[in-house]
């Protein structure tokens, strides 16, 4: 069995941008966990299937992807779910809200997925410390990122599919939104 996600990755220059604030994470609050993946906004938690299964999600996340429009995103400050995770705000959830539902219409009616793998209750949000950051630590980098002004944003132009590789995860495969310029 296999562990995947769904997410919306961000351009390479955001990517990196991110990076480096989970970095700065890691160096002073000890919190590694979210530097497993690259920068991204959750559509589908972790699932685990066949790698036979792959074959059949990819055709129908390629479907699904080429009837999307692209949307912008945009990111503002900082946010934290007590007292283990802190993020990157995201301002404009309605287009990620609707993405999300469309996607998990798709998990379940056509993947087979059952109704407790898909999270209903869907927060868009890019994660830059989690899981191993202590509360401690939580308490000491809050009311610095609390304040600390972030404001950027980036064109969604398509959903991948990541796959763990037993140490972090990959972008495995990427499906591009209809109006996406491939060039």
């Amino acid at each position: 069995m296999n562990l995947y996600f769904i997410a919306v990755i961000p351009d390479p220059v955001l990517r990196e941008e991110v990076r480096l604030l989970k970095e700065e994470m890691k160096d002073q609050y000890g919190a590694k966990h979210a530097l497993k993946s690259p920068a991204h906004i959750t559509l589908q938690m972790p699932f685990r299937r066949m790698a036979a299964f792959e074959s059949q999600m990819k055709e129908y996340l390629k479907e699904f992807c080429a009837e999307q429009q692209s949307f912008s995103v945009f990111l503002n400050g900082f946010g934290a779910f007590r007292p283990r995770v802190i993020y990157i705000n995201i301002t404009n959830h309605d287009p990620l809200v609707r993405l999300h539902s469309g996607l998990s219409d798709i998990l379940v009616e056509r993947l087979g997925f059952a109704p407790r793998e898909i999270n209903r209750r869907f927060n868009p949000h890019m994660t830059i410390a989690t899981r191993d950051l202590k509360e401690k630590a939580f308490h000491e980098a809050w009311p610095l990122y609390g304040q600390r002004p972030f404001e950027t944003q980036f064109d969604a132009r398509s959903i991948s599919l990541l796959k763990h590789n037993g140490k972090h995860w990959d972008i495995f495969d990427e499906f591009l939104f209809k109006d996406s310029d491939t060039t």
